[in-house]
């Protein structure tokens, strides 16, 4: 091979790297306590300029009754000021037998960066096994399809594993999804319940990373419970980064921050192949 033919291929081999678009989205999960009227106008700034700067947001814990709904319409109206437009998407108010624990969930995305296909739904495989059922919600970009799975389990004194290990099943029922399992699962990554999950190839974003606010920090130590985590198929999706937003940081005591959340987001941006 000639040096002329051998910079023929450098060259074409430096253009096709350059000139390969991968198909690269930013995902946030986070448990927003009470997301409802309580949240003043004021505090829905603070949240828009902690979430601003990922292409969807999974929004968990919205209140169900009056109120919940104008929070996210709210949320997404001070968002809509910061520079890109945004569209969302509300679930029902899932079907608990006790109304106490009813929530609803939202999605919030880009419209520039991501198109929701179809109409995002409450899960029904589950909903008498599940106390607050995933919602779901399928999403373009770049060409590339996936689809989030949303969910709030019942407390840790509740056994969330319990419901948990439906999750198993979910690709058996979404055969063509590429399924991303996120949200507050009361439970840590490493307890068994999880096992068939990640036998199927489902890997957590986070270990050993706490994500719940104490209600007072132990030397400088602010978080309490590693529960809020994002799953998803290693063989469909690489992660590039990943993380939890310690927005409690920003204030004077963790008391004032947990009149945000009591939990931090977590976030990763993926490769989907």
């Amino acid at each position: 091979m000639n040096l002329k033919t051998k910079n023929r291929i450098y060259l074409f081999v430096f253009l096709f790297l350059n000139t390969v678009s991968f198909a690269q989205v930013s995902v946030c999960s986070w448990n927003i306590m009470n997301l409802g009227k309580s949240k003043s106008n004021s505090e829905l700034d603070v949240i828009a300029n902690i979430i601003k700067s990922y292409d969807i947001i999974a929004i968990q814990e919205v209140v169900a009754g009056k109120g919940g709904a104008q929070a996210v319409s709210r949320l997404v109206t001070i968002l809509n000021t910061k520079g890109s437009k945004w569209d969302y998407a509300i679930s029902e108010p899932t079907t608990s037998k006790n109304p106490s624990s009813q929530e609803r969930y939202a999605f919030i995305w880009k419209t520039a960066q991501v198109k929701k296909i179809g109409k995002c739904w409450l899960d029904q495989n589950y909903e008498k096994e599940i106390d607050r059922e995933p919602f779901m919600g399928t999403f373009n970009y770049q060409g590339k399809v996936f689809t989030l799975v949303s969910f709030h389990a019942v407390p840790k004194k509740k056994n969330p594993e319990k419901e948990i290990k439906y999750f198993n099943f979910f690709p058996k029922f979404y055969t063509k999804l590429n399924l991303v399992f996120m949200g507050d699962f009361n439970c840590p990554q490493l307890h068994s319940v999880f096992n068939p999950l990640k036998s199927k190839d489902f890997a957590p974003i986070l270990v050993n990373q706490k994500t719940s606010l104490r209600q007072k920090c132990i030397l400088n130590d602010c978080l309490a419970s590693e529960y809020d985590n994002l799953f998803y198929d290693k063989r469909k999706i690489k992660i590039l980064q990943k993380g939890i937003v310690s927005f409690y940081k920003s204030f004077s005591s963790v008391k004032e921050a947990r009149k945000i959340s009591d939990h931090v987001p977590i976030w990763c941006v993926f490769e989907l192949k």
